[in-house]
């Protein structure tokens, strides 16, 4: 089932990345990313048809989240942004970038990143109140490991890139099962993209990460989010948008999961308002 397009009003992308020249990198920055700004992914959701989106604050930044909030004043109403802030922000500073779309902190547990496990609980804590999500990335292998206090946060969890699974997996093993039993819970979504972050038999069909988007799509179709990675950082050459979003969506059983996962879900989890409303 191809989709070079979303033919749903409300259609989001739940992960790309602003980039602009302006902002000076961090030490702890491990590339030199693409000049990409708002503005240009303009042009994404136009070829795309999608009206909503979500700004990741990239790594590239670490705590600075001037970029990723000067994107979400950009992108409009229709945007929401996940930044990186410490465990000890005080809730005004929270609330404040509540009010203006954000809905998550950011942990990347791979390199570049800045926040370490240990204060993810205490993270988690702080911004329940309002509703936002830990927003995780990490290599799935060490699931298992983690499992046990991602399960007992008071929040909601996102797990980004189909788990990103830096080495082979078998379906049967504990990294999946535990992925499975933190998706069997009403607190916890998986995003269905970039499978080039992960995969080594690559493009176009990334068969060694296909079957897990593919179990994850159709036994969790009420969990599962997609999004481009635009500007897919540090990949040359970059995958075409139209191919990722047809990758992602291929993976749902017929239409009416397509707009479960692409307006949906996002809906629900970002706290858009419904299609129409005014």
């Amino acid at each position: 089932m191809s989709i070079t397009s979303s033919p749903w009003p409300g259609a989001c992308d739940c992960h790309m990345h602003v980039y602009e020249d302006r902002w000076p990198l961090a030490p702890t920055a491990t590339f030199k990313p693409p000049h990409a700004p708002a503005s240009a992914y303009r042009d994404v959701q136009r070829e795309l048809g999608l009206a909503r989106t979500v700004v990741i604050q990239p790594t590239g930044y670490a705590f600075d989240n001037r970029c990723t909030l000067a994107a979400l004043a950009a992108l409009g109403p229709e945007a929401r942004a996940i930044v990186v802030v410490a465990p000890e922000t005080a809730p005004a500073e929270l609330q404040s970038l509540h009010d203006v779309g954000v809905r998550g902190v950011r942990y990347m547990m791979l390199p570049g990143g800045v926040l370490p496990w240990s204060g993810l609980e205490r993270a988690a804590a702080a911004i329940a109140p309002l509703g936002w999500h830990i927003d995780l990335q990490l290599d799935g292998r060490e699931l298992p490991q983690h499992e046990a206090m991602l399960r007992r946060l008071p929040c909601r969890l996102v797990i980004d890139h189909v788990g990103r699974f830096m080495g082979p997996v078998e379906p049967d093993g504990e990294p999946v099962r535990a992925l499975c039993r933190l998706l069997d819970s009403d607190r916890c979504w998986i995003k269905i993209s970039a499978p080039y972050e992960s995969s080594r038999s690559g493009p176009p069909d990334y068969d060694d990460i296909a079957w897990i988007a593919r179990l994850v799509a159709r036994r969790y179709p009420e969990r599962c989010l997609w999004a481009s990675n635009w500007p897919h950082p540090n990949q040359n050459p970059a995958p075409a948008n139209a191919a990722m979003l047809d990758w992602g969506l291929g993976f749902c059983a017929g239409a009416a999961a397509q707009k479960q996962v692409l307006v949906d879900n996002p809906a629900e989890l970002y706290g858009f308002a419904p299609i129409g409303a005014t």
